[in-house]
Formats: C-alpha cells, structure tokens, sequence
C-alpha cells in the first residue's frame, strides 16, 4: 500500500498537533520487528497520530524506518526530527454494528436511593434494564412506547 501523500500546510497542521505528543511506539535494537510494525498499526488505529522513538544512531536507518512504515502501514510520514518519526493515518470510522451494539442488549443499572432523614446510608440496587426500557425518575423501570405516526405519513410508507 503507498503512502498517503500530504501538502506542506497539511503537514505543518499534523506537525503542531503533534507537538505535544509522546512516543507510544519504542524501536529497540533489532528495529522494525513484525511485533513492532503491529504495535505502530495497533496505536494508528487508536490515535491516528502518533511518534515514534528509534534507539538507532544511524540517521539515514531512521529515515529508512520512517518510509518503511508509511508504505507498510499505508501512513502518512509527517516528520522525522532526531530520532523521532511522526506518524498520520485516519481514524476508521466504528462499524455500524459497535454503534448500534449498546442499544439492543440488557445492561445492568445501579440505583442509589438517599434516606430522608441523611443518618442512613442509601440504599442500593442493581437492577437488569433491557433495550426496550429505560429507567424514570424512582428508580422507576418504563417500557419505550411505539411512537405514534399520524396517518398520512404511514400512507406515504405503503
């Protein structure tokens, strides 16, 4: 996969959003492992920009690392300044599934319930709230309702 190619005011963009940054990937002594490759995957998928440090002394193996790394990995290389790479990819949009994955599935609810009188400790429940429900003010479990749709519209659907 090749690289994704930046212009200059793009980079210098990246540049300053890194600026504050730290190195989440660490290059040792036997340089770009098949470990490390999926660790600066892994860390593009979750952060998108990120540095690198390289424990090499050799410049032009750092430069060598930083392009292997963008076409590997299909990155943008942003810098290279001392032994620090800095990275770019996108972010993946989550999959449809993840997204709706919370709405459908029973999840549990704490309820805390104070005493009146405050010289009590407040009582405590767990309760097992399904995706059709939600919990009211009290501690109250209430079912959605079908939403009601005036009869013109559910003409226009059939």
């Amino acid at each position: 996969m090749p690289a994704i190619q930046l212009n200059p005011a793009q980079r210098k963009d990246k540049r300053s959003d890194a600026h504050h940054l730290d190195p989440v990937v660490l290059v040792g002594g036997d340089g770009l492992t098949p470990n490390v490759v999926k660790e600066v995957d892994l860390a593009l998928t979750a952060h998108g920009l990120i540095k690198v440090r390289v424990f090499s002394d050799d410049r032009a193996a750092r430069e060598g690392m930083l392009q292997i790394l963008a076409d590997q990995l299909n990155a943008a290389p942003i810098q290279h300044i001392g032994k620090l790479l800095v990275l770019w990819r996108p972010i993946p949009d989550k999959e449809e599934a993840e997204a709706t994955d919370g709405k459908g599935r029973p999840r549990v609810v704490k309820i805390v319930k104070f005493s009146k009188s405050g010289n009590h400790r407040p009582q405590v429940k767990k309760l097992r709230v399904l995706g059709n429900e939600r919990v009211a003010q009290g501690g109250e479990i209430k079912r959605a309702k079908r939403r009601i749709t005036s009869v013109k519209k559910l003409a226009q659907e059939n």
